[in-house]
């Protein structure tokens, strides 16, 4: 299967960026996966893996708009989103669109900026429009925000709330590069820029959202992304016993939603009309890591969020699908 003839498209825009970008081949996928499924992503990674440097160079390979937004404490939500400016020449006030209003949106250290600013980022990545003085106005599509984290550094920032983070499709933690990797980064960055070519446009990738969103997922498989999420609130019933006191929030539904859409879109990119276990078993980490809260005695005891959503997924099994039905569906 060749994806209707748009499997090359999504080649050739690896290719492009993989010019630039060394490595983080998890990292290029999850965010081609956010692309396809239009969700949003969230990064944690401490400076100088390449995070805006991917972005930045995906926006230029797909023909598409890219705006930076570094997130600080003085930040108002004015800055984000646009606002209203009295133009003395024709004696009107002219609305001065905000940088939100992008294809694809970097939000850097998106927890340095106070609550207010936030939400005011919330609000546009779940109505996909910003509200100034009365008037609507659409953000441009697609329309994919990217923040990232910094771990090591958490004075003078401000915590995402639950509410926040379930907004975002998938949270991907990056990792340094192997030395093999970080050596061809510096000859790359001292020798000569490569240039980047847009392969591709928005129009195609908008074409492409709608191909996956046709993808044939079993029944099976939605009921095996409940079940995982399920699990997260009450892992009594998959047979943890007590695991439940290592968890204080469980993910919402929004996280099945999720698990099935990323999915999908990781279908597609393989080169599928329709969606295997493996598929859903590939994302279900990413999508779940940033929605289950470990509980007070799940820190003492040096447990993260992905070593119990790991111990969730081993508990609960996958279904076995018949590859030649689904293939036919």
């Amino acid at each position: 299967m060749n994806a209707n003839g748009t499997q090359p498209r999504l080649e050739n825009l690896l290719y492009e960026v993989k010019k630039v970008v060394v490595g983080q081949d998890h990292f290029l996928e999850r965010v081609l996966v956010a692309l396809l499924a239009g969700g949003h992503l969230l990064v944690e990674g401490v400076p100088g893996l390449a995070k805006t440097l991917t972005v930045a160079t995906l926006a230029k390979a797909m023909h598409g708009s890219f705006k930076r937004i570094q997130f600080t404490p003085d930040l108002v939500p004015a800055d984000l989103t646009g606002t209203r400016i009295f133009n003395q020449r024709s004696g009107e006030f002219v609305t001065m669109l905000g940088p939100v209003f992008a294809n694809l949106v970097l939000a850097d250290e998106i927890n340095r900026a106070p609550a207010k600013v936030q939400s005011a980022l919330l609000e546009v990545m779940q109505e996909r429009q910003v509200t100034i003085a009365g008037e609507s106005f659409a953000v441009p599509t697609p329309f994919i925000v990217m923040a990232t984290q910094n771990p090591i550094e958490t004075e003078g920032t401000y915590a995402l709330p639950e509410a926040q983070v379930d907004r975002f499709m998938m949270k991907i933690v990056i990792g340094y590069p192997s030395e093999e990797e970080e050596l061809v980064i510096v000859q790359r960055v001292t020798g000569e820029a490569a240039s980047v070519g847009a392969v591709t446009s928005t129009e195609a990738l908008l074409e492409m959202q709608a191909a996956v969103r046709r993808l044939y997922v079993d029944p099976s498989l939605m009921i095996y992304a409940v079940r995982l999420v399920s699990a997260t609130r009450t892992p009594e019933k998959c047979g943890l016993g007590d695991f439940g006191r290592f968890i204080q929030y469980g993910a919402s539904p929004r996280a099945s939603i999720a698990m099935i859409e990323a999915g999908r879109a990781l279908a597609y990119l393989r080169g599928r009309d329709y969606v295997l276990p493996a598929d859903v078993v590939d994302v279900a980490s990413d999508v779940l890591r940033h929605r289950l809260v470990p509980s007070y005695e799940a820190l003492s005891e040096g447990l993260t969020s992905d070593q119990i959503v790991s111990r969730i997924l081993r508990a609960v099994p996958p279904p076995i699908l018949e590859t030649s039905r689904a293939a036919n569906l």
